[in-house]
């Protein structure tokens, strides 16, 4: 919409039921109500969207970066309804929506192909054979997916069955098609896509190549161009075939060739997105040029006003996926009660859908924000970024801004050194000693400034059960037998701090609580009370009990709706075992046996909606 105001275009929103607050009906000029809150009767009713263009006399649809975005069906019923569908032509999306027809003209355009089946696999056994030719790891994939759903790793014959199953249904569920095709699993690999415009009058141009590279649950977190990874001549190859294949399909509006990088710095064919990319802002910080503004451009037939020649590289961007989600990056939902960003310095961009007040519903992806970073070098664009988002300040629900912190400070990320299994393998969600000294230090600090009426020289910063002694001097703070020289600034009406250690500057948030605080910094949350020493001497001899309960209790760890129960009361389940299948904004989730058990009861079925912590099977 921001492009859409800028060209003088007026812009008309649909909403459904769960989104009658959304923000980007506010942004737009128009809006219209859609439907009710599941995506099915809504925003993919096809039918109800183009009578709503119609009625408000709308010219163009352009179909964002979900659902209906890479629908053939639905950019055939908007050109067959005389509107213009602001994307790729209706027949391009079909052919290179199914990912087994796309890997098929791939190989005609001469890409290179990754070893796989060429048709859907159905049975177990189909499977089978494949591992016989291929080998394991293989990886199960929806043939009209995307997104990173509908995909799973089997590591063996044991698993075959279930992922089959499981990725089958979610197939089902995200886009209206079960089938499932096998290629063999690269691992230690990275996930580079090459950005591509091409016009109706057959000119096709690319605006450079995205590193993919950190994803979760087979998802992109963390984006950025140029790759760190990428040497001049692997690039041009990549391009090189990008562009053929975009020319051989004839390819137009905007679009993404997407490839698989061993270790070795051989590339395969993955997929082509015939559509927008939620990471396309790192492309236009890079570029300065606006893609959707083209993908219009080129919708209502003009020629591309670019060759490659104009097109100019510069600096490095790095772009940020905010999501709703907890322990174990599972999807969480919410009203978002705080929603504060610092966009005051240049060199960021923040794309959003919420802010104070939003509800984060059940229904749709949990993607809150997208912060985007640019520099003239990649460090500094890094480091903005992790400054950026320890001055955030999001509240009312669960989200990953801590986790991308961490994420971002990683000595190997910040060196580039990562593949798409860097943050399930190598990612660790604790402080080296000296990090942590700090935060306790600083705790120690903001709160004495808490207690003006009782200032102290010491306190004891308790987490769990572990009391350490902060001491301060005029020297400096002395913990666990060191000085350190801490400048601390903290600012209690924005609740964050900065504070400098030996000429680095750390930005953290914190908030108050009854006897203690809580601290965000490092990309974790650290909660601390803090006494007196004396205090604490009393409160370490109250003798607390202990107990254990006497079954095992399954909850419920996000909202949505049970779609798999294999299991019966009086079954003898193993440790990881399956239980039950959730299905939460879109991603399916099995939840496991904790342990070897016996089911006692089971207290709900199939297709009922769950509230989270809600019990759902009590284990014996």
């Amino acid at each position: 919409m921001r492009t859409c105001q800028r060209m003088g275009i007026q812009t008309v929103a649909v909403y459904s039921e769960a989104d009658s607050q959304a923000l980007h009906m506010e942004m737009a000029d128009e809006s219209y109500f859609v439907g009710p809150s599941p995506a099915r009767q809504s925003y993919l009713n096809t039918q109800k969207i183009i009578d709503i263009a119609k009625d408000s006399g709308a010219n163009a649809i352009h179909p964002g970066y979900g659902f209906l975005s890479e629908n053939a069906d639905f950019a055939m019923a908007v050109e067959a309804a005389d509107l213009t569908f602001i994307g790729p032509r209706a027949n391009i999306i079909q052919l290179m929506g199914d990912k087994l027809q796309a890997k098929a003209m791939a190989r005609q355009a001469n890409v290179s192909m990754i070893p796989g089946s060429e048709a859907a696999v159905s049975t177990k056994e189909d499977v089978q054979v494949l591992a016989s030719q291929l080998g394991y790891p293989l990886l199960l994939k929806a043939a009209a997916g995307g997104g990173g759903k509908g995909m799973r790793v089997v590591y063996c014959e044991n698993e075959i069955e279930e992922a089959l199953q499981r990725t089958s249904h979610e197939a089902l569920s995200s886009f209206g098609d079960g089938r499932v095709f096998v290629e063999r699993y690269v691992d230690a690999s990275r996930h580079i896509e090459v950005q591509v415009l091409g016009d109706i009058h057959g000119n096709i141009v690319h605006l450079g190549e995205r590193d993919c590279s950190l994803q979760r649950r087979h998802q992109k977190v963390i984006e950025e161009t140029p790759s760190p990874f990428m040497t001049p001549d692997l690039r041009q190859a990549m391009i090189d075939q990008a562009v053929a294949l975009a020319h051989h399909v004839g390819y137009t509006s905007a679009g993404t060739v997407e490839f698989i990088v061993g270790s070795d710095r051989s590339f395969y064919f993955l997929e082509m997105n015939t559509r927008l990319q939620v990471e396309h802002p790192i492309t236009e910080m890079v570029t300065g040029i606006d893609i959707v503004e083209q993908m219009i451009r080129i919708a209502a037939g003009e020629r591309l006003s670019l060759i490659q020649a104009d097109i100019a590289f510069s600096g490095h961007a790095v772009e940020a996926r905010l999501y709703a989600e907890g322990a174990g990056f599972l999807p969480c939902s919410g009203r978002v009660t705080r929603f504060e960003h610092p966009l005051a310095e240049g060199g960021l961009r923040l794309d959003t859908g919420i802010e104070a007040g939003s509800d984060v519903s059940i229904f749709y992806d949990p993607l809150l924000a997208k912060l985007i970073s640019w520099a003239p070098h990649r460090l500094e664009a890094f480091q903005r970024l992790q400054q950026a988002l320890a001055r955030m300040s999001i509240e009312g629900l669960t989200h990953n801004v801590g986790f991308l912190e961490q994420l971002l400070l990683n000595p190997k990320v910040m060196a580039g050194d990562f593949t798409t299994h860097f943050i399930e393998k190598e990612m660790t969600f604790d402080l080296p000693a000296n990090q942590r000294r700090l935060v306790k230090a600083i705790a120690a600090l903001i709160y004495n400034r808490t207690n003006e009426a009782d200032p102290s020289r010491e306190w004891v910063v308790v987490e769990g059960a572990k009391g350490t002694l902060v001491t301060f001097l005029d020297e400096g703070v002395v913990i666990g037998g060191e000085i350190l020289d801490l400048d601390l600034h903290w600012y209690p009406r924005e609740r964050h701090f900065v504070a400098t250690l030996y000429g680095q500057s750390y930005y953290g948030q914190v908030h108050l609580m009854v006897m203690g605080l809580k601290l965000i910094l490092f990309g974790m949350e650290h909660s601390f009370q803090v006494m007196h020493p004396k205090v604490w001497d009393l409160y370490t001899h109250v003798k607390r009990p202990d107990s254990s309960p006497d079954n095992l209790i399954v909850k419920a760890p996000m909202p949505g709706i049970l779609v798999s129960l294999p299991i019966s009361v009086g079954d003898q389940v193993k440790q990881g075992q399956t239980l039950l299948v959730i299905e939460a904004m879109k991603m399916e989730n099995a939840l496991k046996a904790p342990a070897e058990a016996i089911v006692m009861d089971i207290l709900v079925q199939p297709g009922d909606s769950l509230l989270r912590n809600q019990v759902l099977v009590k284990l014996g």
